[in-house]
């Protein structure tokens, strides 16, 4: 199982076109169904306020949203510290709140994330600049982080 970052599906919804890749789309209502992909409700809320047609794609293929917990939510505040985040201070380069909710998702559920976010080669040395991908390589966090097309190739999957 992974969780989707709302990056990751509006980025599929824009760059692959469900008329024109319609074996993804019914491969993706597969993975989501299995629950081999899952989103946070967080997650589901930015893709509706992105990406309004995706989202009811996302509904019209029954995905089960996880809704966010007291584990999540006390993992999130943990991953805040971390990046010594008080308050509601985010830095505007790195993650938000979502993404830390997401980040949380991922942990708590013991599973991968799939997120688009820019990957950082040399993760800033403020971690309040630190984009998904570095979070989540974070010693104390240590959630496996792939993107869209890596995700895809990973799976084995064909379309034809």
């Amino acid at each position: 199982m992974l969780v989707v970052d709302a990056s990751s599906i509006i980025y599929a919804w824009d760059n692959y076109p469900i008329r024109q890749f319609p074996g993804l789309w019914v491969w993706l209502a597969e993975q989501f169904a299995e629950k081999q992909l899952v989103l946070s409700r967080v997650a589901y809320d930015e893709v509706g306020n992105k990406a309004p047609e995706c989202a009811a794609w996302l509904r019209d293929a029954n995905t089960e949203l996880i809704e966010i917990t007291n584990a999540i939510v006390q993992e999130a505040l943990k991953i805040k510290r971390l990046l010594g985040i008080t308050a509601d201070n985010y830095h505007t380069r790195g993650v938000g709140e979502n993404d830390i909710l997401i980040i949380a998702t991922a942990v708590v559920s013991n599973v991968g994330l799939v997120s688009e976010e820019g990957r950082q080669q040399n993760p800033p040395d403020i971690p309040a600049k630190r984009k998904i991908p570095a979070v989540c390589a974070m010693d104390d966090v240590g959630v496996p982080c792939t993107n869209f097309i890596e995700f895809i190739k990973q799976s084995g999957a064909v379309f034809g």
